[in-house]
C-alpha cells in the first residue's frame, strides 16, 4: 500500500466528526493512511436565520468544496441530505455508505397531551414543518437551527412541546433520548440517513480507495430520491420528501411535495421492477409536476421571497 495520506475534510460538529472518523476507520482497515481536517461551514456559523433565507445552495458543503478545489483536503464526508443535487465542477460522488435509519423522530418533554390539542414544535426544515402542519394544523412551528447538540439543548431550555430530528444523527452520537416517538408517517428528506464521500474527479487514487466503501443498494435508492428532488426543485428550497427502498426484486418509492403551510400536498407512490430504477425519480417528479406541482412550486418560490 502507498505512503500517500488521504486527507479527510469534515465539518467540526460532533456528528460530522463521527462520520469522518467512521470513514477514516474503514479506510485504515483497508490499509490506507488518513488524516482528518475539520473546518467550520457557514451553515454552522449563521444560526439566527432559517436555512432557506440564507439563499445558498449547499451551505453546509460549500466550505469543504473550496478546501478540496484548493488542495487542502482530498476527500470530504457529508450527510448526503445536505449535499446539493448538482456538485461543483471537478468534484464527484465517490462512494455512498450503507444507509442508517431513515426516520424522523419527535423528541418531547415526557408529555404527549399536546398531540390532541395545541402545541409548539421546533424544526429548521421546511419539509418537516409542512408535514407537521399538514397533520397538526392547530400547532405552531418555530425555527430551530444549530448542530444536533445545540438543538437538543435549545429544546431542553425552551417551552416548546417538542422538536423533530433525524433519528440517524442522534443514534450515531448516542444522543437519542428515551422520550421520543417515531414519525413513521413523515416522509424523510431525500438521502436521509446516508453518508456520501466526494472526491476530485481527477484524483484516481482517492476515488479508487473510497470506491471500496460504496454500498450499491444505498447508492441506487439515494440516486432515485435525489433525481426526484432535482427534477422538482430547480434550485429552490421546498418541502420535498422522498424515500426509495428495495423489496426483493422491486423498488418501492414514495415522494411528496407540500405547500409551506402544509395545506396542499401532492404525492406519488410507485412499485417498479428493480431494473427500472434509473428514471424512477425523474418520472415520479414529472407526475407530481403534471398534477399541480408546477403551480405549487411557483407559489413556494413566491412565499420564500416574502
Amino acid at each position: 500500500m502507498t505512503e500517500k495520506i488521504i486527507r479527510i475534510g469534515t465539518r467540526d460538529s460532533e456528528l460530522a466528526l463521527w462520520q469522518a472518523h467512521t470513514v477514516e476507520k474503514k479506510l485504515n482497515d483497508l490499509g490506507y493512511k488518513t488524516e482528518i481536517i475539520a473546518v467550520k461551514s457557514q451553515g454552522d456559523i449563521i444560526l439566527d436565520k432559517p436555512l432557506y433565507e440564507l439563499g445558498i445552495t449547499g451551505i453546509f458543503t460549500k466550505t469543504l468544496d473550496i478546501a478540496m478545489i484548493n488542495g487542502q483536503v482530498d476527500i470530504a464526508v457529508h450527510s448526503m441530505k445536505d449535499v446539493p443535487t448538482a456538485l461543483p465542477i471537478g468534484i464527484v460522488q465517490a462512494a455512498v455508505l450503507e444507509r442508517a435509519n431513515t426516520l424522523d423522530i419527535l423528541v418531547h418533554k415526557g408529555n404527549l397531551d399536546f398531540l390532541n390539542g395545541e402545541g409548539t414544535i421546533a424544526t429548521g426544515s421546511l419539509r418537516r414543518q409542512a408535514q407537521w402542519l399538514n397533520k397538526y394544523p392547530a400547532h405552531k412551528v418555530v425555527d430551530l437551527r444549530g448542530n444536533v447538540n445545540t438543538r437538543m439543548q435549545k429544546l431542553k431550555d425552551s417551552e416548546w412541546s417538542g422538536a423533530v430530528f433525524a433519528a440517524a444523527g442522534l443514534e450515531r452520537i448516542n444522543l437519542k433520548p428515551s422520550n421520543y416517538i417515531n414519525l413513521d408517517w413523515m416522509i424523510p428528506a431525500p438521502a436521509q440517513g446516508a453518508m456520501v464521500i466526494v472526491a476530485m474527479a481527477n484524483d484516481d487514487f482517492c476515488r479508487d480507495a473510497v470506491s471500496e466503501l460504496n454500498d450499491i443498494e444505498t447508492e441506487v435508492c439515494t440516486h432515485i430520491e435525489r433525481q426526484f428532488l432535482k427534477t422538482l426543485e430547480g434550485g429552490c428550497t421546498a418541502p420535498i420528501g422522498a424515500l426509495a427502498v428495495f423489496e426483493e426484486d422491486e423498488i418501492i418509492f414514495d415522494g411528496v411535495l407540500f405547500s409551506i403551510d402544509g395545506k396542499e400536498k401532492i404525492e406519488v407512490n410507485k412499485r417498479v421492477p428493480l431494473q427500472d430504477w434509473k428514471k424512477l425519480g425523474f418520472l415520479s417528479a414529472k407526475e407530481i409536476l403534471d398534477n399541480g406541482g408546477i403551480g405549487l412550486m411557483e407559489n413556494i418560490r413566491k412565499d420564500l421571497k416574502k
